[in-house]
């Protein structure tokens, strides 16, 4: 790759390192140069730009990160879409990373240019929640370089990916002594139910029997049928000859591992009998907090294998209770969690699709129902939202709504419809805009009429709206011309249910420079609505 200081005539497919000004124009850094974009400079009195050039054995930073995070990527992880060098790898499911160490630190030492982190292996993950990010650091890379990094990803299958937790039937046994307050015992029931509520499993039974080998003897015996047997003493277990491990092995069962090197945590016990998991518990189980049998639950519940080496090797990270910022796996009952750091998930970004308006320029057909190679256009748009990493779709109807409405029968949607159709476009975002869940971070904003536009173009979109880093509004371009559909952020979603008229929001984009994104698409899909009966022909054609 050629970096540095291009002549001006010499700059069109180059990309701009830094933002550059030519009159009232704006380009931003990454931003390929067009031959309009060329001329506009030059006529604006700039005769270089620091720029990056593609050498023939270069791999643009986009392509280079989906090859490696294809490579790496195992089951229960989604990709992003690639956006300035980054793909991010997202939890499908809750559940358990595993992850290679090894081969990820032989990546890793391939070439700078090429990096790749993770969240450490075996934690525990909710669905979205990131748990690696693929980032190109220049403008492109060898593609010697990328081949060795599938190489290396590829020695091990899978490098990292997500082992979902599978539903567990758990018994639970509490032991009394004399003075055991059965206030205690009903809230560590309470917590334990919570602990397994967030791994997707369930309390079969509890039972409660002195703290006595033969009376708890007697209790495991009749547990036994369960996917796992959890074992609460009312004293702590202080030897392996103790009550809890001598129970189980009069049980039938054996004593795998004492102790573990976390803390909270340290005294626990892990057994079996047959194939099922005995658990001697701890007692700081009694309280939400995470400790060191939610590291061993959270692999059981996922059927991670657990062998005593592996409980001896948690030491690393394993001093929790000087951590209490530490993100826990699951709800703390009774805590307020809202100064808690949360593990960092994807944006939600849902579809909105304006299929409100009144053709007038198409004259007596509706062309949002207009079929185009037997599918009504409408519907191709609503297709393409929902074949994209979209969280949902909502369809705003107005004119001829049933019409609308049964061309898109088949589509799973929520629809908002805008009496107030004949106002124009602005009526139609604020409908459409009040039917948004809090819980989606932006949306697009779909024309019913660009049935060409296709869900990776979305997806593009979706992956480069980051508002901390000042991409808050996406804006797809083709050769430097801006187009549609539009990504906005929620924070702007009060400015454009105040907007007026036809206009829709696109004066914001110039109010918010420094929140806008221009994503250059591969097509000019994003340029071309239908709008006629001649450009209806011409897609038909």
């Amino acid at each position: 790759m050629k970096f540095g200081d291009i002549e001006i005539s010499e700059a069109e497919g180059a990309i701009l390192a830094h933002g550059t000004q030519a009159g009232d124009a704006r380009f931003k850094k990454g931003r390929v140069l067009t031959a309009a974009d060329v001329a506009a400079l030059r006529q604006a009195g700039v005769r270089q730009v620091v720029a990056a050039k593609l050498e023939p054995d270069d791999v643009d930073e986009d392509t280079a990160a989906t090859r490696v995070a294809d490579a790496i990527r195992g089951p229960g992880l989604d990709a992003t879409a690639a956006f300035t060098g980054r793909v991010n790898l997202v939890a499908t499911k809750a559940g358990i990373v595993e992850l290679d160490p090894d081969a990820l630190d032989t990546l890793n030492l391939i070439d700078e240019a090429m990096t790749v982190a993770t969240v450490p292996g075996f934690e525990a993950v909710k669905p979205r929640q990131m748990v690696a990010t693929i980032k190109v650091i220049p403008f492109a890379v060898a593609e010697t370089a990328v081949a060795a990094c599938e190489t290396a990803a590829r020695k091990t299958t899978p490098l990292v990916s997500v082992r979902p937790f599978q539903p567990k039937s758990v018994a639970f046994i509490q032991t009394r002594l004399p003075g055991t307050k059965e206030t205690v015992l009903d809230k560590t029931v309470t917590v334990m139910q919570a602990r397994l509520d967030a791994l997707g499993s369930k309390l079969a039974g509890e039972e409660r029997c002195p703290h006595e080998t033969a009376a708890l003897t007697a209790a495991i015996e009749q547990s036994r049928d369960q996917d796992m047997v959890l074992i609460a003493g009312a004293s702590a277990i202080t030897d392996r000859r103790d009550v809890i491990p001598a129970a189980i092995e009069a049980a039938g069962g054996s004593v795998d591992h004492f102790g573990m090197p976390v803390d909270p945590g340290n005294l626990m016990l892990m057994g079996h009998i047959g194939d099922t998991p005995v658990i001697g518990l701890p007692g700081c189980v009694r309280s939400p907090k995470l400790n060191g049998f939610d590291w061993v639950l959270q692999r059981l519940c996922a059927n991670v294998r657990i062998d005593p080496r592996d409980i001896m090797r948690m030491g690393p990270g394993g001093l929790l209770k000087e951590i209490p910022s530490r993100p826990l796996p699951r709800a703390e009952a009774g805590r307020d969690r809202s100064t808690r750091e949360e593990p960092p998930a994807v944006p939600r970004i849902g579809t909105l699709v304006l299929a409100a308006g009144q053709s007038r320029r198409m004259g007596a057909t509706n062309k949002l129902t207009a079929e185009i190679d037997g599918v009504p256009m409408v519907k191709q748009v609503c297709e393409a939202a929902l074949a994209s990493k979209s969280e949902g779709l909502i369809v705003v109807t107005g004119h001829e709504r049933n019409t609308v409405r049964q061309a898109l029968s088949a589509v799973d949607a929520t629809f908002v419809h805008n009496p107030a159709y004949a106002d124009g476009l602005s009526a139609s975002l604020c409908a459409g805009l009040g039917a948004v869940p809090e819980s989606w971070d932006g949306v697009v904003v779909c024309l019913g009429d660009m049935p060409r536009v296709t869900p990776k173009d979305l997806n593009r979109l979706i992956a480069a709206f980051n508002p901390v880093e000042g991409r808050a509004i996406c804006v797809p371009t083709h050769h430097g011309k801006r187009g549609n559909p539009v990504l906005w952020g929620r924070q702007f979603f009060d400015e454009i249910r105040a907007v007026a008229g036809d206009v829709g929001a696109r004066h914001l984009i110039g109010a918010y420079p420094e929140a806008v994104c221009e994503v250059e698409m591969p097509s000019d899909a994003v340029l071309h609505d239908i709008d006629t009966p001649d450009a209806l022909a011409r897609a038909k054609g």
